[in-house]
């Protein structure tokens, strides 16, 4: 413990020295800091919730170079480093099955660097995925300290409070779709996909009616919110990861009794034409355009003659550079050569003709070449098998309440998988902390003895 008290000592001298300069107002956040390092220091994975529970927030911090998610990061990863030095963390814990397609993908990926198309670009690129990476070893380290049932509750909030701040001010809004604290509605809608069966969760296992009731206003809130968006493939997301509930939960469904499905049809015929009338009339065209692909709706709704467009482009540079790709973030270069981008770009802007592939599997495929795209959807798929496991585990030692928490934060990394299918964010922050903690629960799961299961 001598040097964390060396450190701690550094600190308080620093906010001294700050009381005798021009910026004195400087001195408390130093104090602030000192208390934040020996409580992190004390419980590291109380930082992976603060992380969690701020990337939904992100957007407060958009203008400034240091974000609160960036700060607990960055400190977290120096205190973890420092314990790992000190033997106060196993390095065993850094054992997972994920590694064998990380490196693999990684390996690839550095050498798609070497080879780009624009190396400023693939830079770029490879920064923005570090921060996933760092997360990812972060979480192996302290996952298994973490209180998943307080991920759930932070996450269910903080992705609530955007969505009541979306639906109510056009501040949150992008073109009267609801977009959160984030630039794109579909990669809000993304949130609240990964955000619903959590607060599902919550509703279960709720202590007491006014518990579920909250929780019950927050999920009312998160389907008001994935509505405002208008994201169609939000909306195809959130149906799947609810029909894997409902599939979970099918034996308490013999609890249901003849005289109940009376009130159950009168709830239905309330509750669907509610629904219906409250989703905005674009979003209710949106959706009829799915169910009229075959004639020629592609032309008719310019968002999927775009994403055709990318699928297009996508798989042109797939047959051109098959092995390597073009370099990681390269796919906006080669869209904006073709005529494409000039025919969706309604006001020729740099944004609107450099634009990315909005599918994740697709941009990795293109950008990086067919081998490191395999291993990087092996990887997620490993994840989903990760969980599928720890959920059996389970469930053969009777332990109902972990296999149910399973489920849904199950249903929550599929939401992300099947979300990166619409949409480009091979850094998104979640991704990386689930994917981690697949492997991590699989291990918990598979090592708990079984003379701790319930009956």
């Amino acid at each position: 413990m001598i040097f964390p008290l060396s450190i701690v000592s550094l600190l308080g001298l620093v906010s001294l020295v700050l009381l005798a300069t021009p910026y004195p107002f400087l001195a408390p956040g130093a104090v602030l800091g000192v208390v934040g390092i020996a409580v992190l220091y004390r419980k590291p994975a109380w930082g992976l919730l603060g992380i969690a529970a701020l990337i939904p927030l992100e957007g407060f911090f958009k203008d400034n170079a240091l974000s609160g998610t960036k700060l607990i990061g960055a400190s977290l990863a120096l205190i973890l480093m420092l314990q790992l030095a000190m033997h106060q963390i196993p390095s065993e814990r850094l054992r997972s099955n994920i590694w064998r397609f990380l490196v693999g993908f990684m390996a690839l990926y550095l050498l798609s660097t070497l080879t780009t198309d624009n190396m400023a670009m693939s830079m770029g690129h490879l920064r923005e995925l570090s921060v996933g990476l760092i997360l990812f070893v972060l979480t192996l380290l302290i996952g298994r300290e973490m209180n998943l049932d307080m991920f759930a509750r932070l996450v269910t909030l903080s992705v609530t409070l955007t969505c009541a701040l979306a639906m109510f001010s056009s501040k949150y809004q992008d073109q009267g779709r609801a977009a959160g604290l984030l630039e794109d509605p579909n990669a809000f809608a993304m949130l609240i996909a990964f955000a619903v069966p959590l607060a599902l969760l919550l509703v279960i296992r709720g202590p007491n009616w006014l518990h579920r009731v909250f929780w019950l206003g927050c999920f009312i809130l998160l389907l008001g919110g994935m509505t405002k968006t208008e994201s169609r493939s939000g909306l195809v997301v959130l149906f799947l990861s609810l029909m894997i509930g409902v599939w979970h939960y099918r034996a308490h469904l013999r609890r249901i009794r003849p005289r109940h499905l009376g009130f159950a049809m009168l709830g239905i015929a309330i509750v669907i034409p509610l629904a219906i009338a409250a989703m905005p009339p674009g979003y209710v065209a949106r959706i009829q355009s799915l169910s009229i692909l075959s004639s020629g709706a592609k032309a008719q709704d310019e968002s999927l003659g775009r994403r055709a467009s990318y699928i297009v482009v996508g798989s042109g540079m797939i047959r051109e550079n098959p092995l390597l790709g073009t370099g990681p973030g390269t796919f906006p270069l080669h869209y904006a050569t073709t005529g494409y981008a000039k025919a969706f770009s309604a006001n020729r802007k740099i944004g609107d003709l450099y634009r990315r592939a909005h599918n994740t599997y697709l941009e990795i495929f293109s950008e990086l070449g067919v081998p490191a795209g395999l291993l990087f959807v092996g990887m997620l798929a490993l994840g989903l098998y990760n969980l599928t496991r720890a959920r059996q585990a389970w469930m053969q030692r009777r332990n109902w309440q972990q296999a149910d928490l399973l489920t849904h934060l199950g249903m929550s990394y599929l939401s992300l998988t099947l979300f990166l299918m619409f949409l480009s964010a091979p850094n998104q922050k979640y991704v990386w902390i689930m994917l981690a903690m697949t492997s991590v629960l699989r291990l918990k799961a598979e090592e708990s003895p079984t003379l701790e299961a319930k009956a």
